[in-house]
Formats: C-alpha cells, structure tokens, sequence
C-alpha cells in the first residue's frame, strides 16, 4: 500500500459517527466511508426502517419508530442538491464531526449511495429515484462520481430494481451485494430472514454477468467463535461459483462489526482475524479483496 494511501485510511479513520441523520434532512447524509475511500453521500430511501434482513450486526434500532413511510422525491432531488452545494462550499469541513480532516477529502464526493435504514429495493419506485439521483449527479457536473447501490442483494430480480440498475450503468453506477455466509444454515444465523439463500446466489450471479459487481461481506465472531473453516470454503464456493458462471466480481469488501453491538454474541474481529480470512479469500478465489476494519 502507498503512503499516500495509508495517509487517506488514516484521515478516514478520525471520524466513527456514520449516523444517517444530519440536520434537518430527512432523506440526505453525509458520511465519510473507508469503503468508499472519502466522502459519500448517502440516500436513505428506509427512513421508516423497513428491511427483509434482521442481521444480528445490524445497528438500526428499530425500536424507535422511522420517521416517514414514503419517499418525496422533489425533497429528496431539494436535499442532494442542497448537501452537493453545501460539500462544495466547505460547509462539511466546518461540522464539527468532519472538522479534522483535510478539505481534499471533505470537498470531493467520492460516491452517491443509496445506503439507509433498510434494504433500498424494498420501496416501489426504485429506478424513479436513480433517475432524481443521476440527473441531479448530471446538472451537478459530477459524471465521474459513482452511483453505488449498497443492497442484501434480495430485490436484484425486480423488475423495477432492475431498470434503476440500467439507469445506474448509464452513469457510473456500482452494485455492491451483500455476502455473508457460503450455507444455507450460516446465512440464516446471521442474517435471520425468511428470504432464501439460493435467491441470494442467484441474484448476486445474474446482477454480476451483466455488470462487475462488489461483494461486501461482514465476519464477525459468533458467541466468541470465528467463522468456521468449512464456512468459510463454503462461502469462498460461491464465489467462485459467480464467477465461473460468468460474472464479474470488481472486488470483496471484507470488514467486521461496528460498535455499538445490537446483540451482545455478535463479536468484532481483531484486525489480525480479519486479514487472516482475507487471505484465505484471496488463495481460494483469486479475487481482490480489501479489509476494513
């Protein structure tokens, strides 16, 4: 890794509020992500926390009720627009959870991620709000800036889902599917839905032939134990399963819990675990795989 690049991680690093609220915003957020290598603008199309997933690492606590139930998309188009305006101003650098980090980073919008408190293909009108996010990208001068859709990967065969992902190909766009487990028995452990897991696989699969995807996978302990060896296999399999069937996998994004913890037996690996399972990722797959931990 460049020093250039181990001064970036280090600046990314300061900050460890990734909260999804800012202001008096409903739908828009700042956040400086590791993953996304800066500064990233969120979308958060659950504010009224729906999700399909109940992952036991999840840090949306919904016992709190979301605050609506349905996307504006004129607030929403006002909002992004209003936090593009705002970044490019300096106002990000005068916040006082971004107020220690270098203006190359708090000036620079990285991506534009449709990342909230649920899973964003759940909602009915997915590809009308691509379409609000690209042509404000568009207006904005922002062509290089990538449109990133953080999913479960569940909603990848919807119909409408899949007209926003042609929108997003039109315009730097970016998928980045949920990979957490290489079993059946795993995937419902840890992310407790009734969703099946060979949905999952064949989402992920299809979405990739037709795009290079990103695959983000959380590993954690569970009760003070690591992934399992044969899990793991198992989980690399899939891998190599997408792969040989034809689709493209860009990256692995491997990282760990973030505190706090929602469940007390979801367990953060130590940064030497977390390489540790990179590693055998990238010898079983051949794949790039980047830790975040």
């Amino acid at each position: 890794m460049s020093d250039h690049l181990i001064q970036i991680r280090s600046n990314l690093a300061v900050v460890q509020d990734h909260s999804r609220q800012f202001a008096d915003f409903t739908f828009v957020y700042p956040v400086i992500s590791r993953r996304a290598r800066g500064l990233s603008i969120g979308i958060n199309l659950n504010p009224d926390k729906v999700c399909n997933f109940d992952c036991v690492y999840c840090e949306v606590d919904r016992t709190i009720p979301g605050k609506v139930s349905k996307v504006d998309l004129n607030q929403m188009r006002d909002e992004l627009k209003a936090m593009i305006h705002f970044v490019r101003d300096g106002g990000l650098a005068r916040e006082p959870k971004f107020d220690e980090l270098p203006s190359f980073i708090t000036r620079n919008v990285k991506d534009i991620a449709f990342s909230g408190d649920g899973e964003p293909t759940l909602i009915h009108n997915f590809a009308e709000c691509v379409q609000v996010v690209a042509d404000v990208k568009l207006v904005a001068g922002l062509a290089k800036t990538r449109i990133v859709l953080i999913t479960d990967a569940a909603g990848l065969d919807k119909a409408d889902v899949r007209r926003g992902l042609e929108i997003m190909d039109a315009h730097n766009g970016e998928v980045w599917g949920k990979l957490d487990a290489g079993t059946e028995t795993y995937f419902k452990r840890v992310n407790r839905t009734t969703v099946r897991f060979d949905r999952i696989l064949k989402n992920l699969a299809e979405t990739a032939r037709l795009r290079p995807i990103v695959i983000q996978s959380l590993f954690l302990k569970i009760r003070d134990e690591v992934m399992p060896p044969g899990e793991l296999n198992a989980y690399c399999d899939r891998l190599n399963e997408i792969v040989r069937g034809g689709g493209r996998v860009k990256e692995v994004h491997a990282y760990t819990v973030a505190r706090p913890r929602p469940e007390p037996f979801a367990g953060r690996l130590s940064a030497e675990e977390l390489r540790t399972l990179a590693d055998t990722i990238r010898r079983r797959t051949g794949l790039a795989v980047f830790t975040f931990d």
